[in-house]
């Protein structure tokens, strides 16, 4: 017998209950406020349209020191039928580092069972495995410390979209891009553009957490690289992260189907010297008019 997306759900919920017993201390589980009651409103009327696909986030402390280590989770709507988006993530870990442990929990939670839940056994998992990624992370920085000159390397990311609207998607760009550090700007409306800049870790993991579960019609259509020795804060574009709206054109009432004034973007663009990537993103050179 095919399994539900209510059957699933409810699963969830039991399996974020066990979580939140395991890890009560303010700061230990985090998830947004409204993720579990939109389910259960789905749950009492499974005839209305599909809750968001549940995320949070559980802090673990690993060994004598402590060290935080972060386990992002996103769960599809038919998980533990489908297996979970799982993220491992620490400031202490650096990116190499970083990729090997989350190879590894990948494939320990791909040998489990499927249909059954696992993000409890992820949790343990990544707490009782995290403190040799941290070791070998801590032994390859002293080796970094020694050398003469450290370089750190600006990434700057130009991401297009068909178009951008939704409250609960602009929210996710925007407080992605704080908590990494990110500088840049959403420019909302149709087309859509993000520029994120900062470290390359954090822009990579800022294009991996925007991308799932499955947005459609969104590329990145270029990246720039510069590496410099000490602070990259210099070579930022950007000093914050902007919410971008321009006038838009027509009149299109509640179709929320409209285009951006793509001449003030330009402008835009040329007043933070990147006035190239406008032929980038769209093919044609900006020109703007005389008037």
């Amino acid at each position: 017998m095919a399994v539900t997306v209510k059957e699933c759900l409810e699963l969830q919920l039991l399996e974020v209950e066990m979580l939140l017993s395991m890890f009560p201390k303010r700061g230990e589980f985090s998830l947004d406020a409204d993720a579990v009651p939109s389910i259960q409103r789905y749950l009492q009327n499974a005839d209305g349209a599909l809750p968001p696909q549940l995320e949070y986030r559980v802090a673990l402390d690993v060994g004598e020191e402590k060290v935080k280590v972060e386990l992002q989770v996103l769960l599809p709507h038919m998980y533990p039928q489908v297996a979970p988006q799982l993220f491992a993530r620490s400031d202490a870990l650096h990116r190499q580092q970083q990729l090997q442990l989350n190879t590894r929990l990948a494939s320990h939670i791909s040998s489990l069972d499927s249909g059954e839940l696992c993000v409890c056994e992820a949790v343990q998992w990544v707490k009782d495995n995290s403190l040799a990624f941290l070791e070998n992370s801590k032994a390859s920085s002293g080796c970094a410390s020694e050398e003469v000159g450290v370089k750190e390397t600006l990434h700057r990311m130009w991401i297009y979209s068909h178009h951008i609207y939704r409250q609960e998607l602009r929210k996710k760009i925007f407080d992605s891009a704080k908590k990494l550090n990110l500088t840049g700007f959403c420019l909302t409306g149709k087309p859509g553009v993000i520029c994120v800049e900062g470290l390359r870790e954090n822009c990579d993991e800022f294009w991996r957490v925007i991308r799932y579960p499955n947005w459609k019609h969104i590329s990145c259509k270029h990246v720039e690289t510069i590496e410099t020795e000490g602070s990259i804060d210099k070579l930022r574009l950007f000093h914050s992260f902007e919410d971008l709206q321009f006038q838009a054109h027509g009149d299109y009432g509640l179709r929320n189907d409209y285009h951006m004034d793509l001449g003030q973007f330009l402008e835009f663009l040329k007043q933070h010297q990147s006035g190239h990537i406008f032929q980038i993103l769209f093919g044609v050179e900006g020109k703007l008019s005389d008037n």
